[in-house]
């Protein structure tokens, strides 16, 4: 790398506490969950992220969206809700000159930097197929046309875990889509008295802009040069094989899982653990990268059986198992 180049990285690298001080004026506490979404833009992936209401989802998104000058659009999403409502359609529009009629693409909110997609288990599966494209390929085809997606791209659907009542559970195909599947918290004493203190007044905090879509794009080719040793992807690919009951060690899986992650598992470990490193403004992946990431990489990923879901065990308790 040359001393230029190495020199932009490492100014790009010293704003990532700054960005997290910014998003800490306004979201008090979560910031596990802020961490990982952050991780999930480096790496270029989405998440999916699960909490029950009130937990400020929304209003984390947004001001992350800010703090980083970068396009935000919430779409709430309902049973009624349509592909075309997400994606866009065309519209039959007059050239005033010649008289002439002509369809013109009508851009929906998917285009945007930051898109939430609020409540998604709400909308029926042919509606959240809609993302699918735009997750994967960075963009959007309609009527025989492709239009891309502006980058740096982050989707962040949330999901409410109590409410059972007119959902429809994400199929895994969709699931497996999400780089990281991020559980929020209740705030303990202290930071629930601090949102009391701080958000029942009349002071508006101003947020900063620390970095640009183009920085951010810049720090995501960063994180794919992050050296990661063969060990360490020895340990990724033992642990992602490990989940699979056909073919792991652990009586504890073969008895609890009815199938384990594929491959997409472990490509998305790897680049967390990139992602994570460079958050800590390193440029090696270490063991704890792996072990802290390992959780809401594959909890999503892995399938318990009906005797694992009657006796309450989840996939965090496999993964715990697997790490030990």
């Amino acid at each position: 790398m040359e001393t230029q180049e190495l020199t932009h990285y490492k100014s790009l690298v010293g704003k990532l506490p700054l960005l997290s001080k910014e998003i800490g004026k306004v979201i008090v506490g979560q910031q596990d969950a802020i961490n990982q979404i952050l991780i999930s833009l480096l790496a270029g992936g989405h998440c999916l992220l699960e909490g029950v209401p009130g937990l400020a989802k929304t209003l984390m998104v947004r001001t992350m969206s800010e703090a980083l000058d970068m396009s935000f659009k919430r779409i709430q999403f309902t049973p009624d809700l349509m592909p075309g409502d997400i994606v866009g359609t065309e519209i039959l529009e007059e050239d005033h000159e010649t008289g002439k009629k002509f369809f013109k693409f009508n851009k929906g909110p998917i285009f945007a930097n930051v898109v939430l997609a609020d409540e998604i288990n709400r909308t029926p599966p042919k509606t959240q197929a809609a993302l699918l494209e735009a997750m994967q390929e960075y963009k959007v085809t309609y009527g025989g046309n492709d239009y891309p997606l502006p980058r740096p791209f982050l989707i962040i659907a949330t999901q409410n875990p109590i409410e059972q009542a007119g959902t429809y559970p994400l199929p895994e195909a969709q699931l497996d889509r999400f780089l990281l599947y991020i559980k929020l918290s209740y705030p303990s004493e202290q930071e629930e008295l601090d949102v009391l203190r701080t958000t029942t007044g009349t002071k508006v905090p101003r947020l900063q802009t620390i970095l640009t879509d183009q920085e951010i794009a810049d720090l995501q080719q960063l994180v794919r040069q992050v050296h990661i040793s063969e060990e360490l992807l020895t340990m990724i690919n033992q642990l992602v094989r490990a989940t699979r009951p056909e073919g792991t060690t652990s009586a504890f899986v073969k008895q609890w899982c009815s199938w384990g992650a594929g491959p997409r598992a472990g490509q998305a470990l790897v680049l967390c653990a990139k992602a994570r490193a460079v958050l800590h403004a390193r440029y090696a992946v270490v063991p704890e990268d792996i072990q802290t990431l390992a959780y809401p990489v594959l909890r999503h990923r892995i399938a318990m059986n009906f005797r694992a879901e009657a006796e309450g065990i989840t996939t965090d308790d496999v993964v715990k198992e697997l790490l030990k």
